[in-house]
C-alpha cells in the first residue's frame, strides 16, 4: 500500500469528500459551475496534495505539499460557510461536519510538525 493511504488523516479526508459530494446532490442547479464546482475541487485537493507531499523525497516539499492541502481544507470550510449562510445546507449539517473539518485540521498540523526540518 502506498504510505499516504496508511494516514488515518487520509481517510478522513476521504469522508469528508464523500460528505461534500452528498451535500452538493442538494445544492441548486444553477450552483453547478459556480460554488458546487470549486467545493468539489477544493475537497478533492485536500486528498491530492496530501499525496503528493508524503509522495516527495525532501521534507521540505513534504511540508509545502500538507500546507498546501490544509489550505484547501479551509477553502472547503469557508465555502461550506457560504453554503449555510445562502440556506443551501443547515446550521446542523455544516456544524457536523465543520467538527470534521477541525479533526482533519488538527491532524495535518501535527502531520507537518512531525516532518523534520
Amino acid at each position: 500500500m502506498l504510505p499516504y493511504k496508511e494516514l488515518n488523516v487520509y481517510q478522513n479526508i476521504k469522508d469528508l469528500i464523500a460528505s461534500v459530494y452528498q451535500i452538493l446532490r442538494h445544492f441548486p442547479q444553477e450552483e453547478k459551475y459556480a460554488l458546487s464546482d470549486q467545493l468539489r475541487r477544493a475537497s478533492v485537493s485536500i486528498a491530492s496534495n496530501l499525496a503528493e507531499g508524503m509522495s516527495r523525497f525532501s521534507n521540505k516539499d513534504k511540508r509545502h505539499f500538507i500546507e498546501m492541502s490544509y489550505g484547501s481544507l479551509m477553502e472547503v470550510d469557508c465555502q461550506l460557510d457560504i453554503a449555510q449562510m445562502v440556506g443551501y445546507i443547515s446550521p446542523e449539517t455544516y456544524t457536523k461536519i465543520e467538527n470534521d473539518i477541525e479533526l482533519i485540521a488538527k491532524r495535518l498540523s501535527k502531520l507537518r510538525s512531525s516532518i523534520p526540518e
